[in-house]
């Protein structure tokens, strides 16, 4: 679970389910399951994603830009992480 923020979406306090599609490329990526819940701990805002019912989640990791989008599964109140990517 992720800490609780001032002012965040109710979904920020769910459980976390890595998606498949981001399972594949964390090798690619080189990230892991950890790397990603830290990413989602120290993240520093959020906003709509272009995709309806996502979110990006503005975040960093050794010190570079990164985006986490993630999707809200309101049915079994899971904060579903759909990928992961540093920005530049």
């Amino acid at each position: 679970m992720v800490n609780e923020k001032r002012g965040w979406p109710e979904w920020w306090q769910w459980e976390i389910e890595i998606s498949g599609h981001l399972l594949r490329r964390m090798l690619d990526r080189r990230i892991t399951e950890t790397d990603v819940r830290a990413m989602l701990e120290d993240a520093s805002g959020f906003r709509k994603d272009i995709e309806p019912g996502r979110w990006v989640i503005e975040t960093k990791r050794e010190g570079q830009p990164w985006e986490v989008i993630v999707e809200p599964d309101r049915g079994i109140r899971q904060l579903v992480v759909v990928t992961a990517y540093m920005l530049g």
